[in-house]
């Protein structure tokens, strides 16, 4: 492992030839391969970890030993007041892969950067396999290509209207129409199973 070296100490190493006035120092070219770690930040703050850390690297010099940054989101559809909306919803929470060469100068680096915790497996972090990033990228694009109901509803469930003509009646989901963000729903008034059509927003599950 290569010796600890705080934030702002000179990476440019003994016999580098002196950098010109204003230019960020170079650190020399890693030899081990980059692999993806799980990085914990403050949750609703991982974009802003995020940038905050490129730029760390960036200032630093070590952009040879760190590749992509990954917070994992995908689209989410739901009702408001009626209208459709399309808002972005994270995997995890909390967490951040990024891609990047493990030895002490990048760990502490990572470490003490703001909104960032440390990395998930403490100081002996174990890197993710590349098949597990491989379905979390897919994840990422399918999610952002097809958008989700924020609520999952499924055939069967037992709910509650708590809008339109038939609020606070409890139901059964008999279809979902998730595309469309509407249920079909049985529901019993005045002594008789009746179904109707509900947008998402006018249920809840029981």
């Amino acid at each position: 492992m290569a010796n600890l070296m705080g934030d702002d100490a000179d990476m440019t190493g003994e016999g580098q030839p002196a950098q010109a006035d204003g230019a960020t120092p170079q650190a020399p070219a890693p030899t081990a391969e980059k692999k993806w770690y799980i990085v914990n930040t403050y949750s609703g703050h991982e974009n802003k970890a995020k940038l905050t850390l490129k730029e760390r690297v960036d200032n630093a010099g070590l952009q040879q030993y760190f590749g992509d940054i990954l917070v994992p989101t995908e689209s989410v559809m739901e009702m408001v007041k009626g209208q459709r909306r399309t808002t972005t919803r994270k995997f995890f929470p909390g967490y951040m892969f990024v891609q990047m060469v493990l030895d002490d100068r990048t760990f502490h680096l990572v470490k003490n950067t703001p909104k960032i915790t440390g990395f998930l497996g403490g100081t002996k972090p174990t890197p993710v396999p590349e098949r597990e990033i491989t379905g979390v990228q897919t994840n990422i694009t399918e999610g952002k290509a097809k958008p989700k109901a924020r609520v999952v509803f499924e055939v069967g469930d037992a709910v509650r209207v708590i809008g339109g003509p038939f609020a606070n009646f409890s139901a059964k989901v008999e279809d979902v129409k998730a595309d469309k963000q509407k249920i079909k729903v049985s529901l019993n008034m005045l002594g008789r199973t009746t179904s109707v059509e509900l947008d998402f927003d006018h249920v809840e599950k029981a």
